[in-house]
Order: C-alpha cells, then sequence, then structure tokens
C-alpha cells in the first residue's frame, strides 16, 4: 500500500514538473515577463521625468514673465523697443573637392 502512495505521489510531482518547465505559465514566460515590466518601468521613469519637465515649464510660462519673454525671443525672434538686432549669417560651407569627370576614349 505505501509503494502506491509513494508512486501516485512520485507522478503527480513530475507531472506538475512538466507542467511547470513546459505548460502555460512556464518559467521562460515568467522571466520574459519580468523583463518586459522591468524595461516598461524603465521607460515610465524616463516618461516621468519628461512630464515633470514639461509642467515646470507650463507653470513658468503661467506665472511668469520671464519665460515668456525667453520664448519670444528665442523661438520668434522678438526683440524689444530700443534694441539692435544683429543676425550673423554664417557663409556656405565649401562642397568637399569633387572628383574629376572621367574621360571615355571611344571611336565615333
Amino acid at each position: 500500500m505505501l509503494r502506491w502512495i509513494a508512486l501516485v505521489l512520485l507522478l503527480l510531482l513530475i507531472g506538475l514538473q512538466l507542467k511547470l518547465w513546459s505548460g502555460s505559465g512556464r518559467m521562460r514566460d515568467v522571466d520574459s515577463l519580468r523583463q518586459a515590466v522591468k524595461k516598461q518601468s524603465q521607460e515610465n521613469a524616463t516618461l516621468l521625468k519628461r512630464n515633470q519637465a514639461l509642467a515646470a515649464d507650463v507653470h513658468d510660462l503661467k506665472h511668469g514673465d520671464q519665460a515668456v519673454e525667453a520664448r519670444a525671443r528665442t523661438e520668434l525672434g522678438l526683440i524689444k523697443p530700443g534694441e539692435v538686432f544683429y543676425q550673423v549669417v554664417e557663409p556656405p560651407a565649401k562642397p568637399a573637392s569633387a572628383p574629376a569627370p572621367a574621360a571615355t576614349t571611344g571611336s565615333p
């Protein structure tokens, strides 16, 4: 009788191990899900930092004139009355020496 109980328990243990390693929800799936959660957590942290920076910009724009003035100067090129605006234009870069066209020799 004890042998039968031991045999049933052994078969049950083997069946559970097979399900654990090869069935749905196996260990590889769990590991891949853990890695996906870790990657998503890192991405969420990056996006949270970006959102906090944007929220600070919005707050500055709503409550401070300096932020609005700085944006107008940099993005729109606006100047105050009485200021002098200088624009420095860089000369276009000279192209690298182009290879000479190949001479073809042929009979007419």
